[in-house]
């Protein structure tokens, strides 16, 4: 089975299959194990939080994250 034929087959699948998929060839890619990329995101999300609850930075609302987020793709 070359390339192009593994494509085609997987873009059929239903998203969620797609997503598991994604997610499993990205983490192949990386240096650190499943695990470790987990520690890596709560310490991240710990750290965000303690800004935010310290005031040291702003939040938006999603939609206007949303509204941001499309002004920049056009």
């Amino acid at each position: 089975m070359n390339a192009d034929t593994i494509e085609d087959t997987v873009l059929h699948l239903p998203p969620q299959h797609r997503a598991e998929l994604a997610h499993k060839l990205l983490l192949s890619l990386e240096e650190q194990n499943e695990g470790e990329i987990a520690e890596a995101w709560r310490i991240e999300a710990l750290r965000r939080s303690a800004e935010i609850n310290g005031g040291l930075t702003d939040t938006v609302s999603a939609e206007e994250a949303g509204v941001a987020a499309r002004a920049l793709l056009r």
